[in-house]
Parts: C-alpha cells; sequence; structure tokens
C-alpha cells in the first residue's frame, strides 16, 4: 500500500447560470484534484476546496513517497506544520492542502481493501443522505434564464419541488434591498410550502441590519440564518430577536460551546486538515450539543466524500447544503450528481465510490487553462477584498 507518485490537476466547474451572493457573482469555480499513485495500482482520488493548489501539491510530492496509504499521521506530521502559527509558512493553507491528500488517501485504502469508505469509518448508520435545494438571484447563462424577481425565484423553487421532489430549500440574502428580500421569502415560503426554509447572509449584515432583518422575516418560519453577521458574539446578540437557529462557517467549537451561538457549523473536508480530523471535530461537536454539516460547492469526489462520512457519523442529521443543480460539468463518472427526494444514495463502490470520467476530467482542466482561476487570486485575496457590509 505505498505511495509511489502524486497528481494534482486544476480544474474549473461551471455553473450553468452566474448565481449572486453578498461577496459578488459567482459563474464558475476551481478545485484541484489529487490522484495518488500505488504500488499496487490504485488511484486514490482527493479534492481542494479552495482553487488551483497543483504547484503546492506537486511539492509535497518527494515528502509522501513511500509512505503506506493508511500512515496518514506520518503523512500529516511531514506535510502540515505542528504549530497554529509559523512566520515561515500558511499553516491553513498547508492544512487545506493535505486534507486534499489524505482524501486521496483514504479512498486508495479503500480501492485496495475493496471497502467504501464508510466501513472504513466504522460503517452506515444511513444509507442516504439528505441534501438542502438552493435559490439564489443568479444572471442568463446560457440556455439558464436565472433568476431576477422574487416571483422568478419562488418559481424555480416550486420547478425543483415538481421534477426532483425537494424537499428543503436554502438561499442567499444580502444581495438585493431588504424589502425586496423580504417579498422573495415571502414568495418562496408560498411556493414551498411546509417544507424546511433556511437563509444564508454570509456574514454581511451589520447587527442592527441583522435585527430589521429578522423581525421582517419571522413569520416566514425560517429554520436556520447562515452568518447572518460576521461573529459569534454578534450572533448571541441576535437571539433575542428570533426563533431560528444560526450557522456559521467559522470555525471556532471551544466558543460556540461556551456563548451557544451558532447553533451548527458548517465547512468541508479540507478547512480542518482532512477526513480523520473532521471526523474527530464532528465527534466533538456532538459532545458539546454543537450541529455539523457539509457546505456546498465541490466537484462529485469532494461531494461523494460528504456523502461518504454523513454516513458514518450519527451526528450529521440536518440537510447539507448542496448546489448540484447549478453544475454545468463534473469530472466524475455519471456526474454531475442529482438529489432526488431531496437525498443521495451513499456509493457502496469501494473507497469514494466514484471514478473520474477523463473526458470530463480533461474538459474542466482545459476549460480552467482557458479562463485562468474562479474566483480570480486566492480564496483569501477574494474573500477579503469583495466583503462589504451592508
Amino acid at each position: 500500500m505505498k505511495i509511489v507518485d502524486i497528481r494534482a490537476t486544476p480544474v474549473n466547474i461551471p455553473f450553468t447560470a452566474p448565481y449572486r451572493f453578498s461577496y459578488g457573482t459567482m459563474a464558475s469555480v476551481t478545485k484541484t484534484v489529487v490522484e495518488l499513485v500505488t504500488d499496487q495500482g490504485a488511484v486514490g482520488l482527493g479534492e481542494i476546496a479552495d482553487g488551483n493548489r497543483a504547484a503546492d501539491v506537486l511539492k509535497q510530492r518527494d515528502r509522501i513517497i513511500g509512505l503506506d496509504v493508511r500512515d496518514i499521521h506520518a503523512a500529516e506530521r511531514r506535510l502540515v506544520p505542528a504549530m497554529r502559527y509559523t512566520p515561515w509558512g500558511n499553516v491553513l493553507q498547508a492544512r487545506r492542502i493535505f486534507g486534499g491528500i489524505e482524501m486521496a488517501m483514504w479512498d486508495a485504502r479503500g480501492k485496495i481493501e475493496t471497502a467504501p469508505l464508510h466501513l472504513l469509518l466504522g460503517g452506515a448508520v444511513r444509507s442516504e443522505i439528505a441534501l438542502s435545494e438552493y435559490f439564489s438571484y443568479r444572471l442568463p447563462g446560457g440556455s439558464d434564464p436565472g433568476e431576477s424577481s422574487p416571483l422568478d425565484i419562488a418559481r424555480y423553487c416550486a420547478r425543483m419541488i415538481e421534477r426532483f421532489d425537494a424537499d428543503m430549500f436554502e438561499g442567499k440574502l444580502a444581495t438585493v434591498a431588504l424589502d425586496e428580500e423580504v417579498a422573495m421569502v415571502r414568495e418562496v415560503r408560498a411556493a414551498i410550502g411546509d417544507r424546511l426554509l433556511r437563509l444564508d447572509a454570509n456574514g454581511a449584515w451589520t447587527v442592527p441590519t441583522a435585527r430589521e432583518a429578522l423581525r421582517r422575516l419571522e413569520p416566514y418560519r425560517v429554520h436556520y440564518y447562515e452568518d447572518p453577521v460576521e461573529t459569534y458574539e454578534e450572533m448571541a446578540d441576535l437571539r433575542p430577536y428570533t426563533r431560528a437557529s444560526f450557522c456559521t462557517h467559522v470555525i471556532d467549537l471551544p466558543k460556540a460551546a461556551r456563548l451557544r451561538a451558532p447553533d451548527a457549523i458548517v465547512t468541508n473536508l479540507n478547512e480542518l486538515g482532512g477526513i480523520r480530523r473532521t471526523v474527530d471535530f464532528i465527534r466533538a461537536c456532538e459532545a458539546f450539543d454543537v450541529a455539523f454539516r457539509f457546505h456546498a460547492g465541490e466537484t462529485g469526489i469532494g461531494s461523494t466524500a460528504y456523502l461518504q462520512v454523513s454516513a458514518a457519523l450519527e451526528h450529521v442529521r440536518e440537510p447539507s447544503q448542496t448546489i448540484l443543480r447549478w453544475y454545468g460539468d463534473d469530472v466524475i463518472e455519471g456526474g454531475p450528481l442529482v438529489p432526488k427526494n431531496g437525498r443521495l444514495p451513499v456509493p457502496t463502490g469501494p473507497g469514494l465510490g466514484v471514478a473520474l470520467d477523463p473526458q470530463a476530467f480533461k474538459r474542466c482542466h482545459e476549460r480552467f487553462l482557458a479562463e485562468g482561476q474562479f474566483p480570480a487570486g486566492s480564496a483569501s485575496e477574494h474573500y477579503g477584498g469583495a466583503f462589504r457590509k451592508s
């Protein structure tokens, strides 16, 4: 089970129509696909979520050649600084890169042992994974007209119910004037009936704006607000103004336990440094009664890894996010994935249970070469530079 080579390839996954959120507009996302080759011929697949990290992966090649794919501790010691900060490197970036490599190590091990990832993690507690349906204002794109009004968005949600029996919805806020967004939520609630509704402002509101928004949105039975404001302390300040719960992409479990806000943490498998670290974190969330779910935006590789981990851990109870419906392409066989009845089945094949589609993989890489990285620059540069409070 020795590692003999590693490859890394940036790919662009286009959206059928660019969607709007508080940071700007997204027409495509760039991911890095990792292929880890073993001496037994198995090729493990992994994914790095934050753009083009191919060169960074290849810099680590000689440090992991010869390691057993099961020796995650040794690989982490070689690739990730042991401290939380160092002036000689970017620890968060190192964790994210290792997370993609580590995912490929798990996939390779599963393929060699002919066992799905959820079995390697202790077995499945569920065979289907619940996922939310997403909505947002979207610009026209190719044959997709997008949505430009509250009624357009409500009709889109109604189509998702009619075509796919979607049973949970999540949508973007802080993109247009509050009056229009209240109208949007009113129309969506009318279209989806009693189905669960979550809303995401991506941290764009000030506390006074959030108070007013929560007050006006209270009649529409919002289940969760994701990042209505930037900080945990601000979310705690908003508690008296809504019956809804809060969730966030910002990871600070001790503070969440201390403040009792947010109620849930939403992230991917790279941010904490891979599958093993994420599993440990989810179990810690369970101990502190903080919910956990996965966010959207990965290729079929990362998305399927979410399914496998969610299958193995009882604490991932609520629907995770997905924007799979908006994908115009993917790198896996049979992609993009198509949720039905608000769910996807957990793959039962070895490892992650997916394989690359060579033609689609080539097409997505060529799209990256032609278009460049989306969003432009590093993720931190994009989010730091484009973020504006409303």
